[in-house]
């Protein structure tokens, strides 16, 4: 059996970066439902966070697993959840693209701090911002 410890930080955006997700309460809701039905899929979800109108999720890959594949599944049944129990107004969806780069062991605690501290992350400064600066390291 092959051993592999691949991490990943994932980030993606609600459609058309509504801010569907608008309250601490319903983000709580959203983030801890998508860590136990990771779990319960055999995918680990090692830290997610986010804010009105994005996700982060630190994900461990195993040998068998593609990213596109884990951020499909976690997308697609986080949204179907969401519209099922009716916790956003309108149709929730996510936005079909996403950004994904590896992170190395050591760097694990700077990146779940960085996860944990989204919302005052984003007191001083918007997505976009958060984005560019993302893509450019």
């Amino acid at each position: 059996m092959p051993h592999v410890r691949i991490y990943i930080h994932a980030v993606w955006t609600t459609k058309y970066r509504e801010p569907y997700l608008h309250s601490n309460l319903l983000r709580t809701r959203v983030w801890k439902h998508i860590k136990e039905n990771a779990l319960n899929k055999g995918l680990c979800v090692n830290f997610v966070n986010g804010y009105t109108d994005h996700c982060h999720c630190l994900i461990e890959l195993q040998a068998n697993q593609s990213i596109s594949k884990v951020i499909q599944l976690i997308k697609g049944e986080s949204s179907h959840w969401i519209n099922e129990n009716r916790l956003c107004k309108g149709f929730f969806e996510w936005q079909n693209d996403y950004y994904a780069v590896s992170v190395s062991k050591s760097m694990l605690p700077i990146v779940r701090d960085y996860i944990r501290n989204q919302e005052a992350h984003h007191s001083k400064k918007s997505f976009e911002e958060e984005e560019n600066a993302l893509v450019e390291k």
